[in-house]
């Protein structure tokens, strides 16, 4: 090959490169959940490890902080102490943080004895892990956050472990 060959081949690497590296990002991008989906994940029959039902009806009219995460997954349990201190810091403001976890019931029970957090966690299983791919994970990984706001319309999410100063400001813009 010349030279001029090899310079269009590296140019069109180099562009498919960019094409991409943006084109990744885009994709990867969670979706915000529709109305469907939030009125599915809140008229889901969800119960704590314990197996007593979650009233989720107390959940409505709420700024409500979702939280899909395992045991297993380390930025999950890396976040929630965050998490734990924002439910303390706005809780006289109508601000509800709900873990949904993606585990056994046994595994979260453990987890919790040693972890306690200061908002309720209820178990996800295959169902939950459906819920969250409904609520925008499209990736179906986790941790994966979503907020919806207090008229039950999805305000934000997050792919991926989220910062307490990240979540604080969303929490303040839709107070």
């Amino acid at each position: 090959m010349n030279r001029r060959q090899w310079l269009t081949i590296i140019a069109i690497g180099f562009f498919a490169l960019l094409a991409g590296v943006f084109s990744s990002h885009w994709i990867n991008q969670p979706q915000l959940a529709s109305e469907v989906a939030i009125e599915h994940f809140l008229g889901h029959d969800w119960q704590d490890p314990d197996g007593k039902p979650a009233n989720s009806a107390n959940w409505q009219g709420k700024l409500l902080v979702v939280n899909f995460w395992a045991s297993w997954c380390p930025p999950c349990v890396e976040e929630m102490p965050a998490l734990s201190r924002l439910q303390t810091e706005f809780k006289q403001q109508n601000v509800l943080f709900v873990g949904i976890g993606i585990d056994s019931p046994s595994n979260i029970r453990e987890f919790l004895k040693k972890t306690p957090v200061a908002y309720p966690i209820v178990i996800g299983g295959i169902d939950g892990s459906n819920i969250s791919k409904e609520m925008g994970n499209t990736q179906g990984a986790l941790p994966f956050t979503v907020v919806i706001n207090s008229q039950g319309k999805a305000v934000s999410s997050k792919l991926g472990k989220i910062s307490e100063d990240e979540l604080r400001s969303i929490i303040k813009a839709n107070l």
